[in-house]
């Protein structure tokens, strides 16, 4: 298609990519300015970007913009927060009279041919100028936000219980108040765009996850390794429980098979009391990894025991890149062509969850085979460029919308 003048909106900088959103962001952007289209980027960010960042972005980006955004403790956070009617995370993203006033700016100083908008949670900001310039959009949901309220409201205390189940009915109304307002939404699986547009009642499309197949091709895992691997970004909930609930209660049911099993648990945000509360020498803490092959290639197995999210996992869809025999929840493989036993084993409960990771790592034949079966499903289905072109068939219908045409 023709080189289109794209205004992109982000509530997070993509640059370090430190989580599947962010590897999202980077990779789709990449690929976009790759093919020729002009590349507005509006990011309010709560932390500051340094040169390199700016280096990164700059370089794919006609412009770049990034503003800071209120620390989730402000007064002014916690204020809105309570008295607001919006859910706890719109209202950390949200009321930010510079962002809006810049997004206001930038819809009057030209006309654009896109304006996307990534995740309802970051709306607010953006919400008058789109209406008082009749601007069409494009809105990006990477999960069912109303759906997320298990992995998060329940590690809230149980005096919060209350307020937990406040903040996630006003989750569903803001969801479906915006995404009512889209010109078009984009999910990431099948499943998430059926029920997003039951939500909204607006055309909704699929634009699948993807995985830069290349700068996984080479990397060889060791299947004789007695090594599972985890990544995670753990400022997201749904990471947090999988690591809380596989070293609780899967790892246990591992090592009373195979004691000599070691469990590796890597991702940003990881927090500090895990080290004292699963006290074992065949944890290994991590943190964030640089080189993501590195560890790959030392490991045997990954697991994704997810148990809430939506979307589909980039974290499942890089081990599989790099030839990882990979044991997930079915909620882990979500929106994913795997069968059972021959690009992944699917397991949701413990017991069942720790046979198969001690059958993979006591038959490393399978490992190997289950791994490079599912890399091929990678190579031929999930890489970028093909989440280029869907994110280009999408910005077509678009420009097809009588609403654009009027804009």
């Amino acid at each position: 298609m023709s080189p289109l003048r794209i205004l992109w909106t982000l509530p997070y900088l993509p640059w370090p990519v430190t989580s599947g959103g962010k590897a999202r962001q980077y990779h789709l952007i990449r690929e976009m300015a790759a093919r020729g289209h002009r590349i507005t980027l509006l990011v309010q960010s709560k932390t500051l970007a340094d040169e390199a960042t700016r280096r990164v972005l700059g370089a794919l980006c006609h412009e770049l913009i990034v503003l800071p955004r209120r620390p989730l403790k402000h007064p002014l956070t916690l204020w809105r927060a309570a008295t607001s009617g919006l859910p706890l995370l719109t209202s950390v993203n949200g009321h930010a009279p510079a962002l809006s006033a810049r997004f206001e700016q930038l819809l009057g100083a030209q006309r654009w041919d896109i304006v996307q908008v990534e995740h309802s949670y970051g709306f607010e900001p953006f919400a008058g100028a789109l209406r008082r310039h009749r601007q069409p959009f494009v809105l990006t949901e990477h999960n069912v936000e109303s759906e997320l309220g298990a992995a998060t409201y329940g590690k809230w205390p149980g005096w919060a219980r209350g307020l937990a189940a406040l903040d996630q009915r006003r989750a569903r109304r803001w969801e479906r108040q915006v995404l009512s307002q889209a010109t078009a939404i984009i999910a990431v699986t099948q499943a998430d765009a059926q029920q997003l547009q039951a939500i909204g009642g607006r055309p909704t499309h699929v634009v699948s996850n993807g995985v830069d197949t290349r700068a996984f091709a080479g990397v060889q895992p060791d299947p004789q390794a007695r090594r599972v691997l985890f990544l995670g970004n753990y400022e997201y909930a749904p990471n947090v429980d999988a690591v809380e609930w596989a070293l609780s209660d899967i790892a246990p049911r591992v090592w009373s098979e195979a004691p000599d099993v070691r469990f590796c648990i890597c991702g940003h945000g990881m927090p500090a009391s895990w080290a004292q509360r699963f006290a074992d020498p065949r944890i290994e803490w991590r943190g964030y990894v640089p080189d993501l092959a590195e560890v790959q290639r030392h490991s045997a197995v990954f697991m994704a025991p997810l148990r809430a999210g939506g979307g589909s996992k980039l974290k499942v869809l890089e081990a599989m890149a790099a030839g990882l025999a990979v044991v997930s929840t079915r909620e882990g493989l979500s929106g994913l062509p795997v069968q059972h036993g021959v690009q992944a084993m699917a397991a949701d409960d413990a017991p069942a969850f720790a046979q198969a990771l001690t059958q993979l790592l006591s038959v490393p034949t399978q490992a190997r085979a289950l791994g490079e079966a599912a890399r091929q499903m990678v190579r031929d289905t999930f890489d970028w460029a093909t989440a280029a072109e869907q994110l280009e068939q999408v910005y077509a219908s678009v420009l097809r919308h009588p609403s654009a045409e009027a804009a």
